[in-house]
């Protein structure tokens, strides 16, 4: 899925801890896959997209996926998720998305669902409940324009697959922020053992958060060290996290796993500013069944015991930290549209490689 020869944050000499996956991506989790649609017109002050996740490549017949959300600052969206709390599961993909492409990406996924579903939907009495959720890009993209269509989300799911996957201005990241350097997508994973079984975890973030004299990078103090460019004078953004794995969890374990994506972003320096939405799901691609209307009465699962538990909670912590230093070590310095003129830097690539240079 991306074809840019820029490093990631490993190939820089940063030492992460934790074992990743062969493409240290979401991606890794066997089924799960990624899409985007990227949308830039200078001319027209946007930039700005939609980013896909498909847990299972499932057709005609919606398959349930067990999934857990966690809110560290409410101040953003992910629809859906009360239908998770209270069920435990969703069908279809997880969109992300700009603030106000909210309703045109819900729109757009709904009908997507319902061709792609379409014996499902044809059949009985069948309804989509897609999850979406949003940073704000009003800084780099012409918000308020509404350039996000339903078109735009049913391009960026039909486009969804494995491999690696396109990190930076890409999709929903396209007009994002993090630590005032151009953020956006974020993706790693790791690999787990527990119990003498192996299991996969992957993350995707849309990193648009924290403030440039907070950013530690292992422990290094990058934000004061690169402070060029910085503008705000408080947290305004906001970071979505996607977490996936193949352990089988039950939906109350998948809960508790999200909420380690906090864990995960406090480690680049971010405290969870008050104007920032910090929202996060996890989702488990194991224990596929039938849906709930569709299963008898008394119902067999196979779930990895809580006690056991700790190694997925370590892994998420350690994906989501690399994950957002990714997503800024892919950007590259873009104009601002508020105020009109300004730049808005990236990250310096090289710098990160002097600083880390024989910690690998």
């Amino acid at each position: 899925m991306s074809s840019d020869p820029k490093p990631r944050a490993r190939d820089l000499g940063l030492p992460f801890p934790g074992t990743p996956g062969p493409l240290n991506a979401i991606t890794d989790v066997a089924g799960v896959q990624v899409g985007f649609a990227t949308l830039t017109d200078p001319a027209r002050k946007m930039r700005t997209g939609v980013t896909a996740v498909r847990p299972r490549p499932d057709a005609g017949q919606p398959l349930p996926v067990r999934a857990g959300v966690a809110v560290l600052n409410g101040n953003g969206e992910m629809t859906g998720t009360h239908w998770i709390e209270d069920a435990g599961y969703f069908i279809g993909p997880v969109c992300i998305t700009n603030t106000h492409g909210i309703g045109a990406v819900h729109h757009g996924a709904t009908r997507w669902m319902i061709d792609h579903y379409a014996d499902f939907f044809r059949h009985k009495h069948g309804w989509a409940m897609p999850v979406v959720a949003e940073t704000y890009d009003g800084i780099l993209n012409d918000i308020n324009a509404l350039h996000v269509r339903p078109e735009d989300a049913i391009a960026a799911i039909q486009s969804a697959k494995g491999g690696p996957v396109a990190e930076g201005s890409t999709g929903g990241g396209n007009g994002m922020i993090a630590y005032e350097f151009k953020g956006g997508t974020g993706t790693a994973s790791r690999r787990v053992g527990i119990g003498g079984a192996d299991y996969m975890l992957g993350v995707l973030v849309q990193a648009n958060h924290g403030r440039r004299d907070w950013l530690r990078i292992l422990g290094q103090p990058v934000g004061q060290l690169q402070p060029k460019g910085a503008f705000q004078v408080k947290e305004t953004g906001s970071v979505i996290v996607v977490i996936a794995t193949d352990a089988p969890l039950s939906r109350v374990s998948l809960r508790h796993l999200a909420r380690r994506a906090g864990m995960g972003i406090a480690r680049g320096g971010t405290p969870g500013g008050n104007s920032s939405g910090d929202i996060f799901i996890a989702f488990s691609t194991a224990d596929i069944g039938p849906l709930p209307q569709e299963s008898p009465a008394l119902l067999t699962r196979v779930e990895l015991n809580n006690e056991w538990i700790d190694p997925l909670y370590l892994a998420a912590a350690e994906a989501v930290e690399e994950a957002v230093v990714n997503a800024m070590v892919a950007g590259e310095p873009v104009a601002k549209v508020k105020p009109e003129g300004e730049i808005l830097p990236a990250i310096d690539t090289e710098a990160l490689r002097t600083l880390f240079a024989g910690q690998g």
